[in-house]
């Protein structure tokens, strides 16, 4: 028996030492699976950032060789290769904020942000974008977690307390501020931006000091005292202002801003004679820039505006800018303004062409130089304005449209009708309204030459483009009532412009004359009296409609007072004057 236990435990033994030797083999095996299946993903990796970096090193060398669509799609094949590359992500953001496509952009700096956190450049961009988006809150957050992570860098502190500021979280943006002044020390610009924070906060004396603060640090500055003056100045504290303005005087005497402080002062003392002056000296000064005295000098004349004061000492001091400073367009312009609002035309007129002359494409002088000509109904000068502003802005609508008008008004009907035509093929499609206004001149060009069914399809086309065109709806239906065609229509067509315009006497007397050639003449008498107490233009043929109107009423003696006063008004034609002689209403077919 004891044999046999031997024998057994000795196969036990070798089973066991077999089983350990192939568990062993296994294991190895195994981690050598293991050790193998890594090596080819680190190698899978490695080629594809490989890949990675080749097509995104070749979007940045096409980006910079200007070819910006082949870059974006390199970095787009960068993307599907590995979707977690923030370098890539950082630059398609790059690519999205420059075709205005903000979100996209956004969305992309997400991306770049979550895949490298730790990137500052990434994280920068992302919170720039978000205050560009107007996304304040969540930009100030980001800011602001930067500034934890990097207390000591300037730039960060200056652009959280910047995105405070832009969310209006005032008291959060000083406390940044006052950060950023610990770092940078006392700063001109940190104060001014406290200075305005106070005010928002309506802390007028913490923002008085902060201004006051400056000034001691830095007390050999000569522009602190000014600033400080025109503090005083604010608060209408005249003589602590002044007070400033002569230490900033004995400090520096030759200061170009000087002039200008102390003519704010005057003004505010109500001395405007004191407060020219010194703008005259500001004017003269050849160390300041154009744009500052021309600041200065509307500046000025505002402030005799809101005084109620006469402007005309502001004329000499135009004339001397303008001695100085010849090229600067626009104080030319406001002195043609100020012409214009003395009731000097004809001067103001030759200022405009003197600019015109010296820059052709000065568009706002040549509109101005047509707005004169129209109102003193100057047609000839009006053709020569629109004539040369064709040649120069050929694709501004108006100028044909005024050019046509004065044409019309000569009754030069075919150059009209040129104008207008040659006109409709630069007006947008997109302006409609302009494109009706263009059909209802043609409309009328052809009712003056005798082509009605040239001009209805000209007003149908108009009220196509635009159905509310109050003119065209007012004499399509006119010349509708004339010719007793579709007088249904006419009248609702009338009835349409007098709801648009129901103090306009021109329509209302249509809306009579529809009623009238009805036979309805109770309600013609009724819109055509509407008509006279609204009349601003001592209209013959509202009186003359009138009298027509009465006589059909049976009130004969009135009828005949009109038709007698529309004579002595002027009119004369052969029918009135058979009207008066037979005492009869006689209806004028060759009429209007």
């Amino acid at each position: 028996m004891k044999r046999r236990e031997v024998v057994e435990n000795r196969t036990d033994a070798t089973w066991i030492n077999r089983l350990r030797q192939g568990l062993y083999a296994g294991v190895i095996t195994w981690f050598a699976l293991v050790s193998l299946s890594a090596q080819a993903q680190d190698q899978d990796a490695a080629m594809r950032d490989r890949k990675v970096d080749y097509f995104y090193y070749e979007a940045l060398k096409l980006k910079g060789a200007g070819q910006a669509d082949a870059a974006f799609e390199a970095l787009q094949h960068a993307l599907a290769i590995d979707s977690t590359a923030a370098a890539v992500h950082y630059e398609l953001s790059s690519f999205y904020a420059h075709t205005n496509k903000a979100q996209k952009a956004l969305e992309s700096l997400r991306q770049a942000v979550a895949h490298d956190p730790k990137n500052r450049t990434y994280r920068m961009a992302l919170a720039s974008i978000l205050r560009q988006m107007n996304r304040i809150s969540e930009a100030s957050e980001a800011y602001e977690q930067l500034v934890k992570e990097y207390p000591g860098r300037r730039e960060l502190v200056y652009y959280w307390a910047e995105s405070l500021t832009q969310g209006q979280e005032w008291q959060k943006a000083i406390d940044a501020f006052n950060r950023l002044e610990d770092l940078m020390g006392i700063n001109e610009t940190i104060s001014l931006q406290k200075f305005r924070l106070y005010e928002q906060l309506q802390q007028r004396d913490k923002a008085f000091e902060e201004i006051k603060r400056l000034a001691d640090k830095f007390p050999a500055e000569g522009r602190y005292p000014l600033l400080m003056g025109d503090l005083y100045l604010e608060r209408n504290e005249l003589k602590q202002a002044l007070a400033c303005y002569e230490e900033a005087r004995r400090m520096d005497p030759a200061n170009p801003y000087l002039p200008v402080a102390m003519a704010r002062y005057y003004e505010a003392m109500g001395d405007s004679k004191a407060s020219g002056e010194q703008v005259r000296m500001a004017l003269e000064n050849d160390q300041l820039d154009v744009e500052t005295k021309a600041n200065i000098l509307y500046t000025y004349i505002m402030g005799l505006r809101r005084a109620n004061k006469e402007t005309t000492p502001a004329e000499p001091l135009f004339l001397l800018f303008l001695e100085k400073h010849p090229e600067v367009s626009q104080i030319r312009l406001g002195y043609i303004q100020w012409l214009r609002e003395q009731q000097r035309q004809e001067e103001a007129k030759e200022q405009l062409k003197a600019l015109t002359e010296r820059e052709p494409t000065h568009a706002a002088a040549w509109q101005q130089l047509l707005d004169i000509a129209l109102k003193a109904e100057d047609l000839e000068e009006v053709k020569r304005i629109c004539v040369a502003c064709i040649g120069l802005f050929p694709q501004s609508p108006e100028y044909y449209f005024y050019l046509g008008i004065a044409h019309y008004q000569q009754e030069n009907y075919t150059e009209a009708l040129k104008t207008y035509q040659a006109g409709l093929a630069v007006i947008p499609r997109e302006n409609p309204n302009l494109i009706s206004d263009f059909y209802g001149q043609i409309g009328d060009i052809y009712h003056e030459v005798g082509q009605s069914e040239a001009s209805y399809q000209a007003y149908e086309e108009a009220l196509k483009q635009n159905a509310n065109n109050v003119a065209v709806l007012n004499n399509y239906a006119y010349f509708l009532s004339l010719e007793k065609r579709d007088l249904k229509r006419a009248e609702r067509m009338s009835a349409q412009s007098v709801k648009l315009d129901p103090e306009n006497a021109t329509y209302l007397d249509t809306y009579a004359w529809i009623f009238f050639v009805q036979g309805s003449y109770s309600l013609a008498r009724i819109y055509i009296e509407r008509a006279l107490e609204r009349d601003t233009t001592q209209s013959v043929e509202l009186v003359d409609h009138y009298g027509d109107i009465l006589y059909m009423c049976g009130e004969k003696e009135r009828a005949m007072e009109q038709w007698k006063k529309a004579k002595e008004m002027g009119k004369e034609t052969e029918i009135l004057n058979r009207k008066i002689a037979e005492g009869i209403y006689i209806e004028d077919k060759e009429a209007r």
